[in-house]
């Protein structure tokens, strides 16, 4: 008969751990630093892709919807299958700055 009140004890921390566990959030996801936030001005600072040194807004690797305006307007490397303005194969000295932060 002892048994049975070990079984209730241990069924009943088991459920508070459970219910303790699932009852809290999960941390948030980690913010993707490599891209700028869907929030990000053009042209300002928080509008930089990391990941290919260019501004976000005119990102045609992260944005190929964007390739087709620059195809009209004649900035296009076939080569490389990016902007000849930010074809760095084609212009080895090409330097692509970020805008400086704003100040707040």
């Amino acid at each position: 008969m002892r048994t049975r009140p070990f079984a209730l004890v241990l069924s009943s921390v088991l459920s508070v751990f459970v219910l303790t566990a699932c009852s809290e959030e999960a941390p948030p996801a980690p913010a993707d630093t490599r891209h700028a936030p869907a929030s990000a001005v053009p042209g300002s600072h928080a509008d930089w892709c990391a990941e290919h040194e260019v501004p976000e807004s005119m990102c045609t690797r992260c944005n190929p919807d964007l390739v087709p305006a620059f195809q009209a307007t004649g900035d296009w490397c076939e080569e490389h299958g990016l902007p000849e303005s930010q074809c760095r194969a084609c212009s080895p000295d090409l330097v692509i700055e970020r805008p400086a932060p704003e100040d707040t």
